[in-house]
This record gives C-alpha cells, structure tokens and sequence, in this order.
C-alpha cells in the first residue's frame, strides 16, 4: 500500500490507497517546516523517483518487503554488466540527468538509457561496470529520447541512487544473478 496525499481546500491531507490514476500528480507535506515535495504516479501504479533530503523516503526502515516471486519470474528479468562508454548531460529533463550510453557485450550490443545519478561526475561513470535490467521494453521520455534499459542501483534514505558496483574485470554482457 502506498501512502500518497490529496489536497482539499488549501489543506493538504494523507490517504493511503491502492490503484493510481494515470498520470496523476501528488503534492503531500513533507517535514516538520511546511515544505511539499511532488511525487508523480503513473499509470501502472509505479512511483517516479524522488530525492527529498528532509523526508528521506527511502530509509531502510520506511519500506515494506515486497512480496514474494517465484524463481520463474525472477529469471525472466535481464540483468547484464556493461560498461559506460558515453555520458552526457541532458539538461531537458525535469530533475538533473545523464544520458548513458552502455555496452552490454556481443550478444546485446551498446543500449541508451537515462539516469538520476548526477551525485556522479561524468569522469567517475565513464569507464565503469554497471548492472542493468534489459528486458523492460523501451521508454519514450517526455523529450522523445528513447530509454532502452534500467541502470540498477540503490537508494540511499534520501533518494540519491548509489549504482551497484562490479569488478572491473567482470565482461560485458555477463549475465548477474
């Protein structure tokens, strides 16, 4: 169950619902000092990614275990190592990105996706082994770039994304489990 807010008069109010409007926007208080953050629900019921460092949503302690999946579902998801060849800055976005452009090795080839994970330099990306999952379809983002994968990571309380590490001997297009 996912806790969102709805605003009634000038008041901003909690509930907690289920099934998420499509495009839906949420404005829901955030800390002791009055201040909102914005968070976007899809269609679908998935959450945009937010970073709040007064609210720290996604504290460890905040966040319910999600259900279990059968092995056969788990192994349907792609994970592969690939290593960051191009990074750019893509100041047409909302919240501050990269565009990454990654190769995932011979049997994939080299995927575009885009990135909140500008807590990096550029220089620290470049070159490095990432993890990503690249069996989700393609997403068409409001500027018409098209992502082709999701770069995997981990998020600290306040929504920074931390990218999952691999040796740097580790080849591209091997498969993580």
């Amino acid at each position: 169950m996912a806790l969102a807010c709805s605003r009634q008069g000038t008041t901003l109010v909690s509930r907690r619902f289920t099934s998420f409007s499509p495009r839906r926007v949420w404005v829901c208080p955030r800390g002791s000092k009055g201040g909102v953050t914005r968070i976007v629900r899809m269609s679908g019921g998935e959450a945009k990614h937010t970073i709040d460092a007064e609210g720290l949503p996604y504290a460890p302690e905040k966040l319910e275990r999600k259900k279990d999946v059968s092995w056969k579902d788990f192994s349907g998801v792609d994970l592969r190592a690939g290593r960051i060849l191009r990074v750019e800055d893509f100041p047409q976005m909302r919240k501050p990105s990269y565009k990454l452009e990654v190769d995932f090795g011979p049997v994939v080839g080299k995927l575009w996706t885009s990135a909140q994970v500008t807590n990096y330099s550029k220089e620290e990306l470049l070159g490095r082994m990432v993890v990503g999952t690249i069996n989700l379809g393609k997403k068409k983002l409001p500027t018409g770039f098209i992502s082709e994968f999701l770069v995997m990571g981990a998020l600290n309380p306040d929504g920074t994304v931390k990218l999952l590490q691999l040796p740097g001997d580790t080849l591209e297009g091997s498969c993580v489990m």
